[in-house]
């Protein structure tokens, strides 16, 4: 367990360079993809969602807000706040359909 500025313990690892490149790979690889970004919690600091037109999705660890919004203007793809904007309708119906496979996430 680390402890962390404001006295807020983490259970989770920091975000490192393969956790960008992920996100990078994903959406190069993939049609329409839009990232979610995800606030820092109590166990875990932010992370990004990346979804695809088709609803496919990974999630990883971004370090801030800023990091995987100048990903996205890199990408000329959207950043949504998923805390305004909700997770789109299709990342769920993927997930429905993909229960079984499910080893996106790291």
């Amino acid at each position: 367990m680390r402890r962390r500025k404001g006295g807020k313990n983490r259970f989770d690892r920091h975000a490192d360079d393969t956790d960008i490149t992920a996100l990078i790979e994903f959406a190069k690889s993939r049609v329409g993809v839009e990232f979610y970004v995800e606030p820092e919690t109590f166990a875990t600091g932010t992370t990004a969602v990346a979804v695809a037109t088709d609803g496919e999705w990974i999630r990883r660890r971004v370090g801030a807000p800023e990091v995987i919004k100048k990903v996205a203007h890199n990408l000329a793809a959207p950043a949504y706040d998923v805390e305004i904007v909700g997770y789109p309708k299709r990342m769920r119906e993927w997930t429905a359909r993909n229960k079984r496979g499910l080893s996106l996430e790291d």
